[in-house]
């Protein structure tokens, strides 16, 4: 109770002592992100879980909800400001480190850390996914939505005499990947989210190889596929087309343009150390591939649309 009565003090002393952020800092300023990275600087105990659940929180909530899980062998605290001696009688109850570290804006030398921290595992990847997604165009959608409603209503006038594959070949410009030292595109998996909504597809790819990282595609060597499989180096496309459905004209034409996309994966797939196996929803669709390349790895999924 003590700790939560000071962490409620310093929402208030906040409060008080910042003036209103404009329209534009506000839509600019992201809390959670701001407080993964103050947190990334301590040393954490439980490598950064505890901060990574209560980051959405405001930062002296987090810390008393945290608090106990620092390495506090490592932490030096230096009320420089006087704050915590003054204005709140809970300090010398709770600690001043506490108090300390809960201020809405930490005073230069007000904490000291012994020896070099290492980021939190749980920190390092919340921030990685943030920055990621961020970096990722699809996520820019209010300002870039005039230009894609454009392109969608440019498309339907135009005339379809036969039907389209379903839309989870379309593959979207990929985020920016490490490269190695060569500045080729690094072979570590970087998991990123699902290119469509299309959510049998989705689903199929989740849980059929299974997948590695539930919800995310992952881009190995550049290229971007549906999953990597748990437990192995295998990398997965997942075609869950309605294949007999169509007619001889578009089984021709989407067999041509799926050999096109097989190979490029495949040798990155190869390049990278990866085995890489297509899953497709029909017998049909597998046979097909196999008459125009005998060696490719396909698996029947059985997945519905």
């Amino acid at each position: 109770m003590r700790l939560r009565a000071c962490a409620a003090l310093l929402l208030l002393l906040s409060a008080c002592a910042t003036s209103a952020p404009g329209p534009r800092e506000r839509a600019s300023r992201n809390p959670r992100f701001a407080n993964l990275q103050r947190a990334a600087t301590l040393p954490w105990t439980d490598g950064g879980r505890c901060v990574v659940r209560e980051a959405s929180q405001p930062w002296p909530v987090l810390v008393e909800k945290c608090y106990r899980i620092l390495d506090h062998d490592r932490l030096e605290f230096h009320d420089t400001t006087g704050r915590c001696t003054v204005a709140s009688a809970d300090a010398a109850a709770v600690g001043l480190g506490f108090c300390v570290l809960a201020a809405p804006e930490i005073a230069v030398g007000a904490v000291l850390v012994l020896g070099v921290v290492v980021v939190g595992v749980a920190i390092k990847e919340a921030l990685d996914a943030y920055e990621l997604r961020h970096a990722y165009p699809e996520e820019a959608g209010t300002s870039r939505g005039a230009k894609v409603s454009s392109r969608e209503a440019e498309a339907q006038r135009k005339p379809k005499p036969e039907p389209e594959p379903a839309g989870q070949d379309w593959q979207p410009p990929v985020p920016p990947v490490p490269v190695d030292r060569t500045g080729r595109a690094s072979c570590e998996p970087v998991p990123v989210p699902h290119a469509g909504k299309d959510d049998p597809h989705n689903e199929c790819a989740d849980k059929f190889p299974p997948n590695r990282y539930p919800g995310m595609d992952v881009l190995v060597g550049g290229v971007r596929f549906d999953a990597l499989q748990v437990g192995v180096r295998r990398l997965w496309e997942i075609k869950t087309h309605q294949f007999d459905t169509y007619s001889d004209f578009v089984r021709d034409r989407e067999i041509e343009k799926e050999i096109k996309q097989l190979d490029r994966e495949r040798k990155a797939a190869a390049m990278c150390g990866y085995g890489f196996v297509l899953g497709v929803s029909t017998q049909a669709h597998k046979d097909a591939l196999q008459r125009v390349d005998r060696s490719l790895d396909i698996v029947v999924t059985g997945c519905k649309r």
